[in-house]
């Protein structure tokens, strides 16, 4: 009896909690990843490309053209495999998952950390121009990297997967 009225309050959580989780079908993770990656890519670009173009000059043309050089190695090494590891993560979910499984949970710690240093660099002392280098390498190959999110999501929605 008391095991079957603690089946029932488990139940009752459980979809109360189901009822509260915001969930989507799995494929539309990768869009939201996607998504969350090009406009985190966007933002510093933004930030790159306004401080490049406050002293603009040569070697500021020069700064940015090797934060490009930089995004392209750093997407190819660092960023476009973490996109596809947390892809095949995505894909290996319930048909209808947690809209913010989208990034693993140990990402969220990193994310803040990333967020954190941003915004310490931001207000430090280090001249911009030399900054826009490291926001145009990581704006660049979050922008690249999340291309393989896109790619994937209108691969399975054409050959209807998952």
């Amino acid at each position: 009896m008391f095991e079957q009225q603690r089946s029932i309050e488990d139940r009752t959580k459980n979809s109360w909690w189901s009822y509260l989780k915001p969930t989507l079908p799995k494929r539309w993770l990768l869009i939201v990843a996607g998504a969350m990656w090009s406009a985190v890519g966007i933002m510093l670009l933004n930030y790159a490309v306004t401080w490049l173009t406050l002293s603009f000059s040569i070697p500021a043309i020069l700064l940015g053209v090797l934060g490009i050089i930089l995004s392209v190695m750093v997407n190819r090494w660092g960023f476009s495999k973490i996109a596809l590891k947390n892809i095949e993560r995505i894909l290996a979910l319930n048909e209808k998952a947690c809209l913010f499984s989208f990034q693993a949970w140990k990402s969220y710690l990193l994310i803040l950390v990333m967020v954190s240093t941003g915004i310490f660099l931001r207000n430090s002392a280090i001249p911009k121009v030399y900054l826009a280098v490291v926001y145009t390498t990581i704006g660049g190959a979050l922008i690249q990297a999340s291309v393989k999110y896109y790619t994937r999501f209108f691969s399975l929605n054409r050959g209807g997967g998952s």
